[in-house]
């Protein structure tokens, strides 16, 4: 259902804001936005304002304005430095164009997280450093984890059947690592049945072809094909970038104040950022893998109604949502009739007197009516 200008104002308080990661694609509609008549010159400022950033940092030319304009999209890692760029830049033009011409600020919302570098974008738009100063880290250690992915794949390990044991993956990993060349680490918790890991040479293959000795039955590895950088592992420590950015992050302005609204923290279960741990939380992002499903939890539990999806093309987010919401109405639809219906379930982790004694998990109920907003596209409806 489209969401007007009011709606989506008066709603802000009851939405939380997420922002997306690197992938393998990057652009989205921005070229609509920076050739949109009213929205393209704040557009175009900000890609400007970060391509001097990344020009200063990675010594090279950067025209990110020139790129959306002839819409070049990622084609490997050879442009990554010039992507984590893009889509900061980007992320930040959606939420200063929400502002600008809608009077819809996101410090109003109820929540904000990112997944990724998404984690660096919601810590500049709520406030704590400026995208001038805090773009620099990614783009220091860039150029070391391109030389590092080269020879780096991704393996996709679900389950359809039992929830995947985090510390068995772990110390499986540990064991690859251990017993001959190259690195594995888990990168990412998707869901209780989805992980990420992310491995060096043949270590996915080894990884794969021992399954079935760490992890339940039903447990399998789905190679991804695209080659990728080792964020959110230990190869990092291969270049030292955790130690790196750690120094670099300690000297970089800004830090010292709470963000405008609440920024929930991808790498540690219950932590948010405060005014005082923002340096401490952006070392542990470097190597720690990336908690979406924790993420995901904690903004239904917070009693949310409406995500607000920013960057370009945002896909694994509401993926994520959208898989959930799919699960709880097939289990809920499995019932008998004399069971309770979703529309029941609905109203009733509404109540807080029931959210109060209901399991913790019960949060999960209300992803099927959670609603989803895509901020570009929100963004060229109403742009008229």
């Amino acid at each position: 259902m489209p969401v007007n200008n009011n709606d989506l104002k008066s709603s802000l308080r009851t939405s939380a804001v997420a922002f997306r990661g690197y992938n393998v694609t990057n652009l989205g509609r921005t070229p609509e936005l920076l050739a949109h008549p009213r929205y393209g010159p704040t557009v175009a400022a900000v890609l400007d304002e970060a391509s001097q950033v990344a020009e200063a940092v990675l010594g090279r030319p950067v025209d990110l304005r020139t790129r959306v304009e002839n819409q070049r999209e990622t084609q490997d890692l050879t442009t990554y430095a010039e992507d984590l760029a893009l889509i900061i830049a980007v992320e930040m033009a959606q939420v200063r164009l929400l502002d600008q011409f809608f009077g819809i600020a996101m410090r109003d919302a109820k929540l904000a997280f990112g997944y990724s570098l998404g984690e660096a974008a919601a810590l500049i738009a709520g406030g704590v450093y400026e995208m001038q100063h805090l773009l620099r880290a990614p783009l220091t250690f860039a150029d070391d984890l391109v030389e590092l992915g080269h020879d780096v794949r991704m393996g996709v390990v679900f389950s359809r059947g039992p929830v995947l044991d985090e510390l068995a993956v772990k110390r499986y990993c540990l064991a690859i690592s251990n017993e001959g060349p190259g690195t594995i680490g888990l990168s990412a918790l998707l869901s209780p049945n989805a992980m990420l890991v992310l491995g060096q040479g043949d270590t996915i293959e080894r990884f794969q072809a021992g399954l079935g000795r760490v992890l339940p039955a039903g447990a399998q590895l789905r190679r991804n094909p695209h080659r990728w950088p080792p964020m959110h592992t230990s190869i990092t420590w291969q270049r030292a970038v955790p130690n790196r950015g750690a120094v670099l992050l300690e000297k970089l302005p800004g830090g010292f104040s709470a963000p405008s609204l609440p920024i929930l923290s991808g790498n540690a279960d219950q932590a948010c950022y405060g005014d005082h741990n923002s340096r401490e939380l952006l070392h542990q992002w470097i190597d720690h893998p990336q908690r979406l499903w924790s993420l995901i939890y904690r903004t239904l539990a917070a009693g949310v109604d409406q995500v607000i999806h920013v960057g370009p093309a945002p896909n694994l987010i509401p993926a994520t949502f959208r898989r959930l919401a799919e699960d709880v109405r097939g289990q809920l639809n499995g019932y008998s009739p004399t069971s309770l219906g979703l529309r029941a379930v609905s109203h009733l982790v509404h109540r807080t007197w029931l959210a109060q004694v209901l399991p913790s998990r019960a949060a999960l109920l209300r992803a099927p009516t959670l609603r989803h907003i895509i901020l570009e596209d929100w963004l060229l409806e109403h742009g008229t």
